[in-house]
């Protein structure tokens, strides 16, 4: 025997089996969409990495190798510009050797031309006792000292220079 409880409960078992079914079936719509959403996005992206490998890639290859091109070119000039300067502080230091010889030479015959001045045969005689002529040596070997000593503070500073100078150029040729 079944009673109108037995149905009701039976009806609403039922009904609520088909309201769950229904939930689910929206839920998987929902789902549904959201794939279909995903898919069209996907697409969308497969096809710019299309566009990018046919047209893009290209493009971008001939930058790269552009890019290479002035690499090479800027590495050339700047062997050209280091050898250049290397060049350039070889001929400032023999000129720089130069003017130090010549002025040594000046100041020994100054210094000849001092001597032979107050020369005569007394002097000659008290000159070779007198120990100013020992203070005059001293005197010019100190100077002589001093003059090499200035050359090679002006050869260090060139180098600096000339280094600071390639260091610019440089930095200019890498902008």
């Amino acid at each position: 025997v079944v009673t109108s409880d037995n149905v009701e409960e039976s009806l609403k078992a039922v009904f609520q089996f088909v309201k769950d079914k229904e939930q689910l079936l929206q839920d998987l719509r929902s789902q549904i969409e959201e794939t279909k959403k995903t898919i069209a996005e996907k697409q969308h992206e497969r096809d710019y990495w299309l566009e990018y490998k046919n047209v893009g890639s290209k493009i971008h290859a001939e930058r790269i190798s552009s890019l290479e091109k002035d690499i090479v070119d800027v590495k050339y000039e700047l062997e050209r510009t280091e050898e250049y300067y290397r060049e350039a502080l070889k001929v400032v230091r023999q000129e720089n050797q130069k003017l130090f010889d010549r002025h040594m030479k000046l100041l020994s015959e100054k210094a000849l031309k001092n001597a032979v001045g107050y020369l005569d045969k007394d002097c000659r005689r008290e000159i070779e006792e007198n120990e100013w002529l020992k203070e005059e040596v001293k005197i010019y070997r100190k100077e002589e000292r001093d003059l090499k000593a200035s050359v090679q503070l002006l050869e260090e500073e060139n180098t600096s220079l000339v280094a600071k100078l390639i260091d610019i150029k440089l930095q200019h040729l890498r902008v």
